[in-house]
């Protein structure tokens, strides 16, 4: 049987870990290696990193790092970060990372997302789409770049159009909530759970295992990630990698899912 996945989404800069608020502001919090390696006794479900500066600052993944991480990584791992074509998406693979996200790409050049498709297989390949509401209007943006740059197009019918290119999975990050730790946003959530029939990844806001469990009652069998929320700990947010144990878990499906 299926079950939701619980996901910590790692944030680097500068080969450092950080996290921000709302895209801003980024506070160092460790060391990327040794936070896997805590992950790893944890048994987390799956394992994001996202490199935060590489497609902004238009870069090449950073392929040492990314091969230090996958080494030690023991559980199912997904990078993004600078990913521009087949050939850079085929190297990380080869450095054994399961699965690769993109972003930027996804918007200014759909047909590598095919291409990088039919290479590696739909079920490697993670769209990560960050949104943003905007104030008047009430409606979701898509912004790229470290939430730099709006982009004119309506998330969820790009969500629905971006799959049919061989996408595996969605991911929906809302630069709202994101280092909030207030609650997901639910009405994003189910508005692209109606959008897309690919696997859902939600991001964004989660501040305890409740919000975690409350987009698994109402979703079921869905992605949710979190990096606050497992990397800080307490109302003074003091830095301690953190992950349910198994019977936290369990009692979590149990009360939500099953």
């Amino acid at each position: 049987m299926l079950y939701p996945r619980i996901i910590p989404c790692l944030l680097v800069q500068n080969k450092g870990l950080v996290k921000t608020t709302k895209f801003k502001e980024p506070k160092y919090v460790g060391d990327p290696i040794n936070a896997v390696k805590i992950f790893n006794e944890k048994a987390v479900d799956e394992l994001m990193v996202i490199d935060i500066d590489a497609s902004a600052k238009n870069r090449e993944p950073d392929y040492k790092m990314i091969e230090d991480i996958a080494v030690e990584c023991r559980m199912p791992l997904c990078y993004g970060g600078g990913i521009k074509n087949v050939e850079q998406a085929q190297r990380i693979f080869n450095l054994g990372v399961e699965k690769i996200a993109v972003s930027s790409l996804a918007i200014e050049n759909p047909e590598m997302v095919r291409a990088i498709s039919q290479r590696v297989g739909n079920q490697s390949l993670v769209v990560v789409i960050d949104v943003k509401k905007k104030i008047l209007s009430n409606k979701y943006e898509i912004f790229i770049y470290n939430g730099t740059h709006a982009v004119k197009a309506d998330p969820f019918e790009f969500a629905s159009e971006i799959q049919k290119l061989g996408v595996g999975e969605i991911v929906i990050n809302s630069i709202d909530k994101d280092g909030t730790m207030t609650g997901y946003d639910m009405n994003l959530i189910s508005k692209m759970r109606d959008s897309v029939s690919v696997p859902l990844t939600v991001l964004g806001g989660a501040g305890s295992l409740t919000d975690i469990g409350e987009v698994i009652m109402e979703h079921g069998i869905i992605g949710t990630a979190a990096g606050s929320l497992f990397v800080f700990k307490g109302k003074y947010r003091a830095v301690l990698i953190n992950y349910p144990t198994p019977q936290e878990k369990m009692v979590l499906i149990q009360n939500y899912f099953i």
